[in-house]
């Protein structure tokens, strides 16, 4: 399983560690990803997705997870998400 968001598409980043004689390590920057039942009011069930923070607080903003996935790029969603969205967009 890849650690990226399935539905704003943010991944692993990379950069230095830097300690204070300049010395210069690579490093990791893993997204803080959380697995998460959201509702969809269309379709009237819940689905699981492994989504950043970031994400989950988009989602509630925006008014839900129907009215995220509308908006969204197909782009930047997981294959799993695209689905769901030509659904919601059917109903």
């Amino acid at each position: 399983m890849s650690r990226q968001c399935e539905l704003s598409g943010k991944g692993v980043m990379t950069g230095n560690n830097v300690s204070h004689a300049k010395n210069r390590t690579r490093r990791r920057f893993l997204p803080n990803l959380c697995n998460v039942s959201l509702a969809s009011d269309k379709l009237n069930q819940t689905i699981r997705f492994r989504v950043s923070a970031h994400a989950l607080r988009s989602v509630e903003h925006v008014g839900g997870l129907d009215n995220f996935l509308i908006k969204a790029k197909d782009s930047e969603l997981s294959i799993k998400a695209r689905k769901l969205k030509k659904r919601i967009v059917s109903v």
